[in-house]
C-alpha cells in the first residue's frame, strides 16, 4: 500500500505539470485475469499443462508406491538382517526419498516453465491488443484491475469490450 501510494505521488510529480496542460487524460482499466480466463488458445494451453501434471503425477505415484513398498519390506524384515543389510536397506530407503523430493522440486520448477512458456503467446496477444485500443482511444494509461494496480479509475473507461472487439472474442 505504500509503495502504491509513493508511486501515485511520483506519478504526479511527473506529469502533473503536463496533465495540467493538456486538461483531458484519458484513463482505462481492464480486468487482466478475466481476459485471460477468454482467451483463445488458453484452455488448449491448459488441456496441455494438465497432460503433463497428470504424466508427473502418475511417474510420482510410482515412485511413492515403491519407496512404500521397500519400506514396509524393510520394517517386517529387519529383525533377520545383519547390520550390513540393514544399513545399505537404511540408506536405499533415504535415497530413494531423497530422489523423490528432488523429482517434485524439479518438476515444480520445470511446469511452471512450462506454463509461461505456453502461455507467453496468448499474453502477448492480449498485451497488444490493449496497447492497440489504447493508442486508438487516445488513453494515457491503462490500470490492471486485477492486481490492484489501479491508483485510481473512478471516471476511467474500462477497455475490456474494445479488447474484445480487437480479438475477435
Amino acid at each position: 500500500m505504500k509503495k502504491t501510494l509513493i508511486a501515485f505521488a511520483v506519478c504526479l510529480l511527473a506529469f502533473g505539470g503536463s496533465a495540467m496542460a493538456q486538461k483531458n487524460v484519458k484513463l482505462g482499466h481492464i480486468n487482466s485475469s478475466e481476459l485471460m480466463q477468454i482467451m483463445p488458445g488458453r484452455d488448449s494451453a491448459q488441456a496441455v499443462l494438465q497432460a503433463e501434471v497428470s504424466d508427473i503425477e502418475a511417474t510420482l505415484k510410482s515412485m511413492q508406491s515403491e519407496l512404500e513398498t521397500r519400506y514396509n519390506d524393510y520394517m517386517q524384515n529387519q529383525q533377520g538382517w545383519t547390520d550390513l543389510i540393514r544399513q545399505t536397506k537404511q540408506r536405499e530407503i533415504q535415497d530413494m526419498g531423497a530422489r523423490i523430493q528432488e523429482f517434485q522440486e524439479n518438476a515444480q520448477k520445470q511446469l511452471q516453465e512450462r506454463e509461461a512458456e505456453l502461455l507467453k503467446p496468448i499474453i502477448e496477444r492480449a498485451k497488444d491488443a490493449i496497447k492497440q485500443v489504447a493508442r486508438d482511444g487516445g488513453y494515457a494509461y491503462i490500470f490492471d484491475t486485477s492486481t490492484g494496480a489501479a491508483l485510481y479509475d473512478e471516471g476511467g473507461d474500462d477497455i475490456m469490450p474494445q479488447v474484445k472487439k480487437k480479438l475477435g472474442l
